[in-house]
Parts: C-alpha cells; structure tokens; sequence
C-alpha cells in the first residue's frame, strides 16, 4: 500500500523540512518488507487562497481510489499502536493508496474533512502545519516500526 502525506504549501529548508524528509525515508526503507511503500510527500499550491482552494488544489493532487485521513483538530486522536494498527487494516484489507491530508495555516476546509474517510487529531493543541508534517511522519515511521516488530516504540 503507497502511503503518502499530501500538504498545502512547499517549506523552505527548516529543521522540520529535514525531520520529514528523514523519517519518511526510514518509514520507506522499513515498509518494503510489510508492504507500506513507497511512503511519500505530496505537496501542492493553491492558485487561489482560501481554504476551498487548497481543498480543490489537495483532492487534484490526491485523485481517486486513494482512503484519505484528513489531519484536523476535531479528528480521532489516536494513540501509536491504534494508527499502527489502523494502518495494517487498511492494508490488509486491500487499500492501495492511503493519504494523510495537512492543510495551511487555516487548517482544512470543513467540507472536505467531512469527504474525507476518517480524520485524525494531534491532540488538543493548535499545531503549525509545518511541525504538523514532521510529527505525521515520525508517526508514520513509529507505525512501520511497530508492524515490524522493531523496540524503537515503546509503551
């Protein structure tokens, strides 16, 4: 199953561009042998502002077919073992594109959060989507981790 973070807006060289960059090459290294790869970023621009226009600009870069989790403070939090688990699931049950969606500094449209298959919350704080980005993909590497049988998570 591809696994793929789509995200409004490119970032600059940051601390956080490399923190995503490094685990989602791990969660890709890793997830070969569980069948989670490629693991990847989709980042795109908005050619209006807005939130409707990142959502058009976001379900454009995502297509059809894929099981989408829109990152949205009113989503599910999840503890690692339940978005591991839940990421098995839907690999197991044949998913073959699963995209967790970031919006911009706005957050996501509504509308599209209630498209989307499922969302997720990072807890109860407000969060920059930049930081957004490097905390999903340690999660998603902490998940491969934890399917794999690997000591890096632990309870």
């Amino acid at each position: 199953m591809r696994v793929s973070i789509a995200a409004v807006g490119r970032l600059s060289r940051s601390p956080e561009t490399d923190l995503v960059a490094d685990y989602l090459r791990r969660a890709d290294a890793s997830g070969r042998a569980l069948a989670l790869t490629p693991v990847d970023l989709i980042e795109v621009e908005a050619k209006k502002s807005g939130k409707p226009a990142e959502a058009e600009a976001l379900s454009g870069a995502i297509g059809d077919g894929a099981w989408v989790i829109a990152c949205d403070e009113r989503g599910k939090p999840l503890k690692s073992r339940q978005l591991a688990q839940r990421i098995a699931d839907l690999r197991d049950r044949g998913e073959r594109r699963l995209v967790f969606v970031i919006g911009g500094a706005d957050g996501l449209d509504p509308a599209f959060v209630e498209q989307a298959h499922e969302s997720l919350a990072f807890g109860p704080q407000t969060w920059p989507h930049a930081l957004v980005r490097a905390m999903l993909a340690e999660q998603i590497y902490r998940a491969v981790t934890i399917l794999g049988g690997s000591p890096y998570h632990r309870d």
